[in-house]
């Protein structure tokens, strides 16, 4: 890490350092292998992370939170970059969206998730619309008071079978300079509401143990309180925090990339081959002055964005520049481990291909390298009129 730390992030980051090393590292085998993590080792990370305070821990204290700021979030999120989605998911963050919940949502989903009564799923992405949200078709469409939902959603990931999903659906159009626009509204849908289904879809082979789950909405009925904010303003609301998740990514790329970087350096000095260590070679050392290089310039990066945030002045520019960097930094710093191992990378007895397997998801979800960098082209464009 580069920024400067006080007393308590430095607390803080041993304490997180201590939960991954001894709560998360030693079910990591196991859980790859398996494709699950028992929900009986869920609920002891849960409790585990419950009791360090690191359970909810980005929510606000006023809503029984950890209240955590940026930087202390970023020291959270690097170390949990090292291990499995599968296994530090458990210690829950919730999405930060439910903040906009009214008095009575509050009450129904934003306090059970922050005690860890209730789990949710963010679900924006469908099978034909992934990347494209305004090819959406997931729609919901006016009933008397109510809303009748119909459609589908997949790649929905999750440690565990929610209580509850944030749905993001279409609700009319609207014209604007540009043409007909979708207004994109996020709905509170229970699991077990008439008409929901849902089950694990196909399986993954980076961060095996969690879930990619599928969605699927007939006819299913929802109450005028069940809209999460205002109808039409869905992708507006998910905006306020979906900036910082890419930061987070960045982050937890960052983390992986520096346990890479330990397993490459320990093996580049104590592997020998034609009478000494393979990382005297050239052909080797580069590749570690390479990954050095890379994941300092993405923690750099990282922190830049992180204060940017602070003063409330990063934009989705600065957040797609953080995903496509640090992702493909980690892809890189993976493969050159993985290359520094040999064949004994791809063993299974070590967890380099693990590490390998799971490295490649990251240029994909939260939005995929291309388009991070439309994003960050049309940041470049729009103000010159193109």
């Amino acid at each position: 890490m580069l920024m400067n730390k006080n007393h308590e992030k430095e607390l803080l980051e041993n304490t997180v350092k201590r939960f991954v090393e001894e709560e998360l590292y030693p079910h990591e085998e196991t859980v790859d292998k398996n494709g699950e993590v028992p929900l009986e080792l869920g609920r002891q990370i849960e409790k585990k992370s419950k009791d360090l305070g690191l359970f909810a821990a980005n929510l606000p204290i006023e809503v029984g939170g950890g209240g955590l700021d940026y930087e202390s979030m970023l020291l959270i999120e690097r170390e949990y970059g090292k291990t499995s989605h599968a296994l530090h998911a458990w210690a829950a963050r919730p999405t930060e969206i439910l903040l906009a919940c009214n008095e009575e949502q509050k009450k129904r989903y934003l306090d059970p998730c922050v005690t860890g009564e209730k789990r949710e799923l963010f679900a924006l992405t469908e099978p034909e619309a992934g990347s494209d949200i305004m090819s959406m078709k997931t729609h919901a469409k006016k009933d008397g008071n109510d809303w009748i939902l119909n459609g589908s959603k997949h790649f929905i990931s999750g440690p565990v079978m929610p209580d509850f999903a944030i749905v993001f659906a279409s609700t009319g159009e609207d014209e604007t300079p540009r043409g007909k626009r979708k207004r994109i509204t996020a709905f509170l849908v229970d699991v077990g509401e008439n008409g929901f289904e849902i089950g694990i879809g196909t399986k993954c082979v980076s961060y095996r143990g969690y879930h990619a789950f599928r969605l699927n909405f007939s006819d299913v009925r929802l109450g005028p309180n069940q809209i999460l904010g205002e109808e039409g303003k869905g992708l507006e609301l998910s905006g306020k925090w979906l900036g910082m998740g890419r930061i987070w990514v960045g982050a937890s790329c960052c983390g992986k990339a520096e346990r890479l970087f330990e397993l490459a350096k320990d093996w580049a000095s104590t592997r020998k081959q034609f009478g000494q260590p393979i990382g005297k070679f050239q052909a080797t050392g580069f590749k570690l002055a390479d990954i050095a290089i890379e994941l300092r310039a993405a923690d750099l990066m990282v922190n830049d964005a992180v204060r940017r945030a602070n003063e409330g002045k990063m934009s989705d520019a600065d957040a797609a520049m953080v995903k496509v960097y640090c992702s493909e930094m980690l892809n890189r710093a993976a493969d050159n481990t993985l290359q520094l191992y040999g064949g004994m990378g791809l063993m299974e007895e070590l967890p380099i291909q693990r590490l390998w397997r799971d490295s490649r998801l990251e240029r994909i979800w939260d939005g995929t390298s291309e388009i991070q960098r439309h994003i960050i082209t049309r940041s470049i464009l729009r103000p010159l009129g193109a």
